[in-house]
Formats: C-alpha cells, structure tokens, sequence
C-alpha cells in the first residue's frame, strides 16, 4: 500500500490532557501497543520493521526532517508475528541495523487522522498527528489543514516540535 501523509511531532509533557481533549472530540481509541521499530541502513529515507500487538508492518518512507507540518510518502506491507522475525533476520543480514526503537503507543482516530500518544523507551513522551491519505481523497493542502488545526486544538507549541524520527534522536 502506498500513501501520503502530514504529520506533526512533538514532545509532550501532558499525555493526559491530551487524552482529554481526543476524548472530547470522540477520538476512537483503538488500544495501546508496544512497538518494537528496527530501523535499516538504506541509501535513502527510512526503512523499518515495526513488532507490535496491534500493528505489524514493513514500512519504508521519505520525508525532509524539519519541525512543524512535514509530507511524507509511505510504503507499507503488513506482516505478522510469525513473519516477521524472519524478515527482520534476513534485512538485518543484508543491509545492517541502524537503531531499534521500543515504545508504548496509544493511538485514536478522527476520520482520517491518526493520533499517537507515545512513550519512548530513553527518549520520553510525544504527540504525533497523522494526516494521511492512502485513497486519493484529500489533497495536501487539505492535510496540512487537519494537521495544523488539530495542533492547534492539543496546544501543541512550536517549541515542542520535534524534526527527525525516533531513530535519529536514538542516534
């Protein structure tokens, strides 16, 4: 599967606030999973395994680093529990690791925007904001729109916001 989203990071020092206001909004709750994401070494953008209870996958992706609203185009293949140590063995052997990073996801939905409440092993908590569109229906000015609007609805200060991914800041 092939998609595009906007998404904004950012550290948060007040998860249950932020719960709070998803709530209100009737955010659909769709659980809280332990991920484990390997990283590959790859000549370009991100490559990575993600483990987890509720989400399994091989993603690859590319985006510029820069705080604030960024466009990234993804690639996605589910895998599953019994796949996925076998894939992971055979890319580690033939591109390396880069890092793994181990974190507690909640997630929670609003139509097309996905929202993530994470706790990093090392690197601590975040906020995440996924506008994304893997059917063609929004443009991106559309999903910069939903982006920034709900950034502005979890009090998300430009301070806060975060450029690279867990793994660069793992680095």
């Amino acid at each position: 599967m092939r998609g595009v989203n906007v998404e904004i990071k950012a550290r948060c020092g007040g998860p249950a606030r932020i719960r709070r206001i998803l709530e209100a909004r009737k955010a659909e709750f769709r659980g809280t999973d332990r991920q484990i994401d390997t990283y590959f070494n790859v000549p370009r953008g991100r490559l990575k395994i993600r483990e987890g209870t509720i989400e399994n996958c091989l993603v690859f992706y590319e985006r510029k680093d820069r705080k604030g609203p960024r466009t990234s185009v993804v690639r996605l293949v589910p895998t599953d529990a019994e796949s996925a140590p076998a894939l992971k063995a055979l890319l580690a052997a033939a591109l390396g690791v880069q890092c793994v990073v181990d974190k507690r996801r909640e997630i929670y939905f609003i139509g097309n925007v996905k929202f993530h409440i994470d706790r990093v092993r090392g690197l601590g908590t975040f906020v995440e904001i996924e506008a994304g569109d893997a059917g063609g229906r929004f443009d991106l000015r559309k999903l910069r729109a939903q982006c920034a609007e709900y950034a502005g609805l979890l009090r998300i200060e430009d301070a806060d916001l975060v450029a690279g991914s867990y793994a660069e800041m793992e680095k």
